[in-house]
């Protein structure tokens, strides 16, 4: 699932943007903001980012390119010569309005590929964690889940790999892990995602091997997560 975030200055711009997200499976609107100013606080937790270009306060293309980190981009706007200047900052896709649902579903569909192709580089790479003077470099790929030891955390890994324990706060952990490779789903774990081989609304199988329960606190967002994943028809 895409949590996104819609800036247009123009309220009948943003319904529309909000009604076909609602249409589309895989998206799900986390705000929209009509400047880029108010939409800053939500960027944090966001996947994907459709943004007008021609807007009073900043243009969205100075916007994207103001941040440090932007979520995947798709530009939307009524001007066509600003295309070429869109993919110059590495946006996603490019709307031309007005544009139909089809339209929008196309990317959506484009960034829900790119995001994954995103996700599996990143699980390739080192992920290093500090706990003290000790530094340790993880393929997150190999973890499977983590579990809370009440100050410290333990890692369990695939290929039979010995768990890693470390002293380490499970919610620091949780906020430092991508969100779309890990998930809390308990006080006392995280699980990796793409590990999950049977889930409920209740409790999690890692690998076809462990079970872990999903508390009450985290549900609402894991069967979110769940549905996201069903088959449409």
């Amino acid at each position: 699932m895409l949590n996104a975030v819609f800036i247009d200055d123009e309220p009948l711009a943003l319904r529309q943007l909000e009604m076909y997200a609602s249409k589309v499976p895989g998206i799900d609107v986390l705000a929209a903001c009509t400047s880029a100013s108010s939409a800053r606080n939500y960027l944090k937790e966001a996947d994907a980012l459709f943004v007008d270009i021609n807007m009073p306060d900043i243009s969205g293309l100075d916007f994207v390119r103001s941040l440090d980190n932007p979520p995947l981009v798709v530009f939307t706007t009524a001007y066509a010569e600003f295309a070429l200047e869109g993919f110059r900052v590495n946006a996603v896709d490019y709307l031309l309005k007005p544009f139909s649902l089809e339209e929008f579903r196309r990317s959506v569909e484009k960034l829900t590929r790119v995001a994954e192709m995103r996700s599996a580089t990143l699980a390739k790479q080192p992920f290093y964690l500090k706990s003290g003077t000790k530094t340790i470099a993880l393929e997150l790929d190999n973890v499977l889940y983590v579990e809370s030891l009440s100050e410290y955390v333990k890692i369990h890994l695939s290929r039979g790999a010995e768990p890693v324990i470390l002293l380490y706060s499970l919610k620091k952990l949780a906020d430092e892990l991508p969100s779309d490779l890990f998930m809390r789903i308990h006080r006392s774990y995280i699980a990796a995602l793409k590990h999950i081989s049977e889930a409920t609304a209740l409790t999690v199988c890692i690998d076809g091997q462990v079970t872990l329960p999903v508390s009450e606190l985290y549900r609402p967002a894991f069967r979110q997560w769940l549905n996201a994943r069903q088959p449409s028809y």
